[in-house]
């Protein structure tokens, strides 16, 4: 019988092998014997746990979007400014634990596996929602609805495509080289789309950067590529640390 106190410790164990032995495999292919062997329990023991492997599953990827989502908090909470913010997203994307080969490799299986697995999908878009919508707040704090939309999906998908890119392995990129990709982006569109057409008289260059004077007296950030260590279901043009977060199910 397990021990009274354990069964948190044990869950957790069980999760963090989950990922460590689908990255190993490259596929949602594996056992509830390879996981539990993984995790130093008998089958048994995380069947007691868990139920059945798809349950194991599920909170595998439920866990990823917990940290994510905390990573997120977190950074954007330190953050100050609207371009500060949008460097904290990318960051957060790019974290070491959640770019790291295993985890990649776990993230691309769920990809797979929700093309088959509606609760799977369902999650996978609940992270492209917070994603977007980490973005986007603050792009229109700097930038036109119409731009900003457009400069968030384009974030977005230029992190997805990173991920894909460093799983192939042929040819990785590491965490900072991805962090200056994605700054570099935003940095280039911050600068060519201005809402004013006087914008060529407006740019001015600091040491931090390049500020563009935007709507209504906002400046448009621009800040320049940072290294260091990314979503959630939000309301459209909301934060992370802007609404309280209901419990996962």
């Amino acid at each position: 019988m397990p021990k009274v106190g354990m069964e948190p410790v044990r869950r957790k164990a069980l999760v963090d092998a989950a990922l460590r032995v689908i990255g190993d495999h490259g596929s949602l292919a594996v056992t509830m014997s390879d996981i539990a062997r993984q995790a130093g329990v008998s089958p048994a023991l995380a069947h007691h746990y868990f139920g059945s492997k798809e349950q194991l599953l599920i909170e595998t990827i439920r866990s990823l979007l917990r940290q994510l989502r905390s990573d997120t908090v977190a950074a954007l909470k330190a953050a100050k400014t609207p371009r500060e913010r949008l460097s904290a997203v990318l960051r957060v994307s790019f974290h070491a634990d959640q770019f790291a080969p295993e985890t990649i490799a776990a993230w691309l299986a769920f990809y797979a596996e929700a093309q088959r697995s509606e609760e799977t999908r369902r999650f996978l878009v609940i992270y492209a929602s917070r994603l977007r919508s980490n973005l986007l707040a603050d792009l229109k704090a700097l930038l036109p609805a119409d731009a900003a939309e457009r400069i968030a999906e384009g974030a977005a998908a230029m992190i997805d495509g990173l991920y894909i890119r460093q799983s192939l392995k042929s040819a990785p990129i590491g965490i900072d080289a991805s962090i200056a990709l994605t700054e570099d982006y935003l940095n280039a569109l911050l600068a060519a789309t201005s809402p004013s057409p006087q914008r060529g008289e407006d740019v001015r260059r600091t040491d931090e950067g390049v500020s563009d004077a935007g709507a209504n007296g906002r400046k448009a950030e621009i800040a320049t590529p940072s290294s260091g260590p990314a979503g959630h279901l939000l309301p459209e043009g909301r934060r992370d640390d802007h609404i309280e977060h209901p419990k996962d199910k």
